[in-house]
């Protein structure tokens, strides 16, 4: 983690590629609303974008002080949330989430028009597929690791920034002798009816649609653990940095645009820039050759700039998922150390944009702003809380509070106001799409919380102890005789003391399949054969009805499988699939499979005869010491094997010491090992330690996970995938037999009103 820390030089293009590039749509954004209105707006293009300038050195200068506040971790949604209240925080996440997917639908598409401007009537049509060739291979870029991607967005970044500076300064020397005037624009927009002078509205209306500029401008903040140390000083340098570049851009752009007669034209053929740009660069001089160096970095720079979202979208996501708003996979980080599956749901959902929207970046813009004026205003209201509440405290912290409130203060208004503006101007022409989204993207993370908060209480009762005597019951559920029924007789038979049913469903009118059975099996037990009711699910439910369980009495279902090939899709297929699911659900049922994959050209399998193994060794598979945990303890070390031990996969050191201190507390008596995962990956770690028990001849490992089970596909959502990707992982693995020990968990009304079976009443009897 430490290397991959970020100097300055990288950091700038990473952070800022967003709220730089906006120049390359901002300033004509800004004019389109003037255009439509009346014929007479070009006294209105350098005001307005003056004033964007303004409130981005406001909006810069506000965001250095959250860094000197918050040195690690300084975004909208951590500030809020501790300096006002939890709920503003997740409206702020909510709101910075929309914006980042915006983002990226809107720089791609800008960048595309921005290579359709040469060539419109060539390239137009491929629009749409262009965009959303580029967000996939920006995802991939992203997924391969932050340090990676920095070296690969430094040059596009600082390319554009330069073309741009080369820009204005030639373009502002050319206009001392008279300035170069753009040509015929193609397709230019019309006011439908015009008015002598813009209205208020439009005038406002401009202005909300230029301040496009800032998005991306909070991203620095949400990235600072991404620098390189002092974090927080290289962070308020970078962003200083940062409203310097813009300011001059923004500025720089609105005065040529005025200068040089740029006109706005339909966004599918020409943009603003590529116009000033082929005025101060025409084609008959030696200078042509820039025209295409500034739409070339134009391009690049705004195709990168959604790398923005790329950092800040999962980085969001991951804070949520820390605190219990969002499901846990998004706290993952991936073996490049960064969070790929919220840069996956980013990809996913930028791209539906791009294909509603047809890539139309004015209407795409209708929807922006709302969202990061959202984030800034609550920010900044949180920070003013802050610096008072430092004031009282004293201490370093109190440093220079007076200043640093009165300008956290004033970006608060400046952003309110502008929030309010965007609101008013825009609902009806699309903002409304974001508006309504924020409040159920909130319902949904308190959805998810009061979630995890349910589960959490529910495993920590501590009302499942560890137990002596337990016993174990084993159902084998028989669909053929083949070599993967084999080894699970073989594994049976090697268990101490346990009663054993073995069954199969269908018909055996001449007994030949029971008869087949004793002499394959060896065993003392008969075959009992179940006529189907309904599906095999529903069958093996009603049979294990049967059987007394509950805290002291398990339930093991055997089944066995005999694989085909290395196709995870064919298993998925496979009827013992929907078995295995379909048992998870019962209580005190414990599911056991037996996997066997049979060797090319062999009917039968790896082995035909029955093998009882020579050594067993049970690993409990623990991620958290919960009720979920000692109920498959208590499993474990009903099987009466060799070796019984737990193992603990340490993705995190820091996670080491609470997992060992909670199992002192509930006095496990089980051995645990720590397996120490330095590259935050479990494939390796996993196999290394099945390997090393199979590697002994007829040696067996039994791999027992603790399986929490919830009812509905969204709480399903929520849990279960590493014991997934365990199943996964060891399904082809030779001599190990995967063990799902399931934890129901029934929360609210279901929890209080579900009456217990007749088995289970009987055993709390």
């Amino acid at each position: 983690m430490e290397h991959t820390l970020l100097p300055k030089i990288l950091a700038l293009p990473i952070f800022a590629s967003d709220a730089l590039s906006s120049v390359a749509y901002s300033v004509e954004a800004s004019m389109v609303p003037l255009v439509l209105a009346t014929n007479n707006y070009r006294g209105l293009i350098v005001p307005i974008n003056l004033t964007v300038a303004g409130v981005m050195a406001v909006v810069v200068l506000s965001y250095r002080q959250v860094v000197h506040a918050y040195p690690t971790s300084a975004g909208s949604y951590v500030v809020s949330k501790e300096n006002l209240a939890p709920i503003f925080g997740l409206i702020a996440a909510a709101a910075l989430l929309a914006d980042y997917v915006l983002t990226v639908a809107v720089s791609v598409s800008s960048g595309v028009v921005a290579v359709t401007s040469i060539s419109p009537r060539t390239l137009g049509p491929v629009l749409v597929p262009l965009s959303l060739l580029l967000v996939a291979l920006l995802l991939v870029a992203n997924i391969r690791g932050v340090r990676e991607a920095g070296i690969l967005f430094a040059i596009p970044t600082y390319g554009f920034i330069l073309s741009i500076f080369t820009l204005i300064a030639v373009g502002a020397v050319r206009c001392i002798g008279g300035c170069p005037h753009v040509g015929a624009v193609p397709d230019p927009l019309r006011a439908a009816t015009p008015v002598a002078a813009a209205g208020m509205f439009a005038i406002l209306h401009a202005f909300t649609s230029g301040s496009s500029a800032l998005t991306g401008t909070e991203a620095i903040s949400n990235g600072v653990s991404a620098f390189r140390r002092p974090q927080g000083r290289n962070a308020s340098q970078t962003l200083g940095l940062l409203g310097l570049i813009a300011v001059i851009m923004i500025t720089g752009t609105a005065f040529l645009a005025l200068k040089t007669g740029a006109h706005p034209s339909n966004l599918a053929s020409v943009s603003v820039v590529s116009e000033i740009a082929r005025a101060v660069f025409p084609g008959s001089s030696a200078s042509a050759f820039m025209f295409y160096v500034v739409q070339g970095f134009t391009f690049a720079v705004l195709i990168l700039a959604a790398n923005t979202s790329f950092q800040g979208f999962p980085r969001l996501l991951a804070l949520l998922a820390r605190d219990r708003y969002a499901p846990r996979q998004f706290e993952n980080l991936g073996d490049r150390l960064v969070y790929s599956n919220g840069m996956v749901v980013l990809a996913v959902l930028a791209g539906l944009l791009i294909v509603v929207y047809r890539a139309n970046v004015n209407n795409l813009l209708q929807l922006y702003v709302v969202g990061v004026f959202t984030a800034f205003t609550l920010s900044q209201i949180g920070m003013v809380r802050y610096w008072h509440r430092a004031s009282r405290q004293g201490g370093a912290k109190a440093q220079g509070w007076h200043w640093r409130l009165s300008i956290n203060a004033v970006g608060a208004v400046a952003t309110a106001i502008v929030l309010v503006t965007v609101i008013y101007t825009k609902f009806l022409y699309g903002a409304y799409v974001v508006i309504t989204a924020i409040p159920i993207m909130i319902a949904v993370f308190l959805a998810i919380h009061r979630h995890y908060a349910a589960v959490a209480s529910r495993l920590r009762r501590a009302e499942v102890g560890v137990r002596e005597g337990v016993s174990n019951v084993v159902v084998i559920y028989v669909a053929d005789l083949n070599a993967a029924v084999a080894e699970a007789i073989g594994y049976v038979r090697g268990l101490r003391g346990t009663e054993v049913h073995a069954v199969h469903i269908g018909e055996d009118p001449t007994g030949e399949l029971a008869e087949r059975w004793r002499a394959f099996s060896r065993m003392g037990c008969s075959l009992e054969v179940l006529p189907l009711r309904g599906s095999t699910v529903d069958t093996v439910r009603e049979y294990l009805r049967g059987f007394p369980r509950g805290p002291g009495r398990f339930v093991t279902v055997v089944v066995p499988e005999l694989l085909r090939g290395r196709s995870l899709a064919h298993a998925l297929r496979r009827s013992a699939f929907r078995l295995k699911y379909g048992l998870l659900g019962q209580h005190w049922v414990v599911v056991t499979d037996v996997p066997v994959l049979a060797e090319d050209g062999e009917e039968g399998g790896r082995r035909r005869k029955t093998m009882i193994p020579q050594y067993t060794e049970v690993l409990v598979f623990v991620s958290a010491v919960h009720d979920a945990t000692i109920r498959a303890v208590n499993y474990a070390r009903s099987l009466r094997a060799d070796r019984t031990r737990a193992v603990f996969f340490a993705l995190d050191p820091s996670a080491v010491d609470p997992i060992v201190r909670a199992w002192e507390e509930r006095n496990i008596p089980l051995e645990l090992d720590v397996v120490e995962a330095p590259f935050r990956e479990l494939d390796r770690p996993i196999l290394a330690e099945v390997r090393s028990i199979t590697a002994r001849p007829e040696a067996v490992a039994v791999v027992v996970v603790p399986e929490i089970v919830v009812h509905g596909w969204w709480q399903f959502a929520l849990h279960g995938q590493r014991a997934l990707f365990i199943k996964r992982l060891l399904l082809f693995e030779d001599r190990v037999l995967l063990t799902s020990v399931p934890y129901q968990v029934e929360l609210g009304e279901r929890a209080e009103h579900r009456e217990p079976s007749a088995a289970t009443a009987g055993e709390e009897a």
